[in-house]
């Protein structure tokens, strides 16, 4: 019986055990053990946002909603778990996270972002004061582990691949502080988000994944670093039965594919992906509307974004990052170069997909007029929701490690690139870049500026209407909430009602649109002015 212990022991944790443990210890590892395999309790907590542009927040009560997603990550890590474990879902962008929650859990599961950080140390905090133990996760501590003291077992890099190495060890009473991977997962084997653990009328959008991976090596961007450079993908049955599991919940509304790249893969996609989704969107008369993130060269394939819109797309996150084409070299996005950026996206618009762009400031590459060339390159695009960043290095990025050897990196980044802070010493003198960063935004987001370039947008668009139009109440409070709120107490009165008018009775296809937009423009001045 012993020898039999002893050999297990070894083959499970893969170390050697003293045998000179009392029998006591042996009893004691026994119990634990099989606590582990039965009654589990598991509290999965994703850490608030501060308020950003991407937060949305300004925005979000005009439609009684507490947050944009809900924790797709987390989600489909609980459902990874043993199905006798007791699970619940703390997110505190809309609920709070009390002590009698973490005192009722076995396991604290935590997943967040480089935003979240600070959110992330508090949540630790507690966790230690009380007593209950953590296992992390996700993009912040795949990248930057080692910052955070206290926490008990980091499960980094995919999910997939770590979590059931985790999970047998903790079975087995030999859990270890650290599992990383440096394969990619199969994520054609990937489960559907435990959706049952959220409550969907708190959240503006559901979302889901198709695929993870990049093409490209933007040397800024950390997408490759944590998801490698080749566009992994699902099969058309898995993002069926994903929109199908929403559906059969209740949704109908906007869903998120939160793929980094969407497009990664064009021939699956056009071939299979696309035509499933509009297959099934026909069946079930049009639930849902559908947004993702793709790169520039969308707009060279019209047969793609054909079938984008007609499964049901309309918009588009595209990241611009500059007009300059000294700094498109500068960051190794080569996509983006030697072509009109412009056109590009008038063209995906005219398609019926509204573009909405990421740019950025603070390349060595950039002129002292890189600021009013990016104002005009916004307006002249019909960009809406423009989101506008200075540049910080993200840990493990080709940027990172050139400036880390230049011994130009400060400190860490805050993960909010719109509070105006930098991780590295620019070659455009500090306080040069910052007043020229703050002049755009404060000009893109002005009335003037903003209602503007809404105008400039919807004359162009052309939405494609497909099945029958739902009138929700949630629409008609959003509406009311906006005439009150910009259009009776708003400093923007004038461009508000000059807006609603022109679109309800010469564009009336795309009203509903221009009162989100204007919804939209209060939310980035409100954080413009909290951060400025």
């Amino acid at each position: 019986m012993e020898k039999h212990f002893r050999s297990l022991i070894f083959d499970k944790c893969g170390g050697r055990l003293k045998w000179e443990r009392h029998k006591k210890d042996r009893e004691r590892f026994r119990s634990k053990r099989n606590a582990i395999s039965d009654g589990v309790k598991i509290l999965l907590v994703y850490p608030k946002y501060p308020d950003t542009f991407w937060s949305f927040k300004h925005a979000l009560k005009f439609i009684l909603k507490k947050a944009t997603n809900p924790p797709l990550g987390l989600l489909t890590v609980a459902a990874m778990l043993p199905d006798e474990w007791a699970k619940k879902l703390i997110d505190m962008n809309v609920t709070t996270l009390s002590d009698r929650d973490l005192k009722w859990a076995d396991f604290v599961f935590i997943s967040a972002i480089s935003v979240q950080k600070e959110a992330v140390k508090e949540i630790i905090a507690r966790c230690k004061k009380i007593g209950v133990k953590i296992v992390a996760g996700g993009p912040l501590f795949t990248t930057g582990y080692e910052e955070f003291e206290g926490v008990d077992h980091f499960v980094l890099n995919e999910a997939e691949i770590t979590l059931p190495l985790f999970l047998e060890d903790l079975r087995n009473g030999c859990a270890k502080h650290i599992y990383t991977s440096d394969q990619w997962a199969d994520i054609k084997k990937t489960v559907i988000p435990l959706w049952k653990l959220i409550n969907m009328k708190k959240y503006a959008t559901m979302n889901i994944q198709y695929s993870r991976g990049c093409p490209f090596n933007c040397d800024f961007c950390d997408i490759t670093l944590l998801y490698g450079p080749r566009s992994r993908v699902k099969d058309k049955e898995q993002v069926v039965a994903e929109l199908e599991r929403l559906y059969s919940r209740g949704w109908k509304a906007g869903v998120f594919f939160v793929d980094d790249n969407f497009i990664g893969n064009r021939s699956k996609l056009k071939k299979e992906i696309l035509p499933a989704i509009a297959q099934w969107m026909e069946q079930r008369n049009h639930p849902f509307t559908f947004f993702t993130q793709a790169s520039i060269d969308l707009s060279d394939d019209e047969e793609l974004m054909r079938l984008m819109v007609e499964a049901g797309f309309d918009t588009v996150f595209v990241g611009i990052e500059t007009p300059n084409e000294d700094s498109l070299t500068e960051c190794a996005k080569f996509q983006n170069k030697n072509r009109d950026l412009i056109a590009c996206v008038k063209k995906i618009q005219k398609f019926g997909l509204q573009v909405q762009g990421g740019f950025i400031v603070g390349f060595d590459s950039d002129p002292l007029s890189i600021f009013e060339r990016q104002i005009e390159f916004i307006q002249q695009s019909g960009i809406v929701t423009a989101m506008v960043g200075l540049l910080n290095a993200l840990r493990g990025t080709g940027l990172y490690h050139r400036l880390k050897k230049e011994n130009r990196l400060l400190n860490d980044i805050s993960g909010d690139n719109t509070d105006c802070s930098i991780n590295f010493t620019p070659k455009m003198d500090h306080d040069t870049l910052i007043e020229g960063y703050k002049k755009i935004l404060s000009t893109i987001y002005s009335p003037d500026f903003y209602y503007k370039r809404v105008r400039t947008f919807l004359k162009e668009y052309n939405p494609l209407q497909k099945g029958r139009s739902r009138f929700r109440f949630i629409y008609f409070v959003a509406f009311f909430r906006s005439i009150l709120r910009l259009g009776i107490i708003g400093r923007e009165r004038v461009p508000y009602w000059k807006l609603i008018f022109w679109s309800l009775f010469r564009h009336p296809r795309v009203f509903p649109l221009a009162i989100t937009f204007s919804i939209y423009g209060f939310h980035f001045r409100k954080i413009f002015k909290e951060y400025m």
